[in-house]
C-alpha cells in the first residue's frame, strides 16, 4: 500500500505541478488554447486554483516524506478532489461533457490516494 501511494501521489504531484504552474503564471492568452474556460472564469479565480493545485502537489509529498504532519497529505488529496468537482461541475455548465474524462481520472486518482493514505496513519 505504501508503494502504491507513492506512485500515485509521484504522478499527481507532477501533474498538478505543471497545470497548477500554468495557472498561477501564464496569461489569459497562453492558457486559452489549452484551457478553453478561461475566458468564463476571472483571471484571480484561475491564479488562486493553480495555487491551490500547486499546494495539492506539495501536500502529497512533503509531509509523508519528512514526516511532519502526514495527515496533511490526506487533507491535500481530498482538496484535489475537490478542485476536480468543481472542474467536472464546470464543464458540464458548458456544455462539455465530454472533456470530463481528466477530471474523473484524476478524481479517482487523488481520491485513491486518501485512502491509501488512511493506511500509514
Amino acid at each position: 500500500m505504501n508503494l502504491a501511494y507513492w506512485i500515485i501521489a509521484a504522478l499527481l504531484a507532477v501533474f498538478y505541478l505543471y497545470a497548477g504552474g500554468k495557472k498561477a503564471v501564464q496569461s489569459q492568452e497562453q492558457l486559452q488554447p489549452m484551457m478553453g474556460w478561461v475566458d468564463r472564469v476571472p483571471m484571480p479565480l484561475v491564479r488562486l486554483i493553480g495555487v491551490l493545485e500547486l499546494l495539492g502537489a506539495a501536500g502529497l509529498i512533503l509531509p509523508p516524506l519528512s514526516g511532519i504532519a502526514p495527515w496533511l497529505a490526506i487533507a491535500a488529496a481530498i482538496g484535489l478532489v475537490l478542485i476536480q468537482v468543481g472542474g467536472i461541475a464546470l464543464h458540464l455548465s458548458r456544455g462539455e461533457a465530454r472533456l470530463i474524462g481528466l477530471n474523473i481520472a484524476l478524481l479517482a486518482a487523488a481520491a485513491a490516494t486518501a485512502w491509501l493514505g488512511t493506511t500509514w496513519l
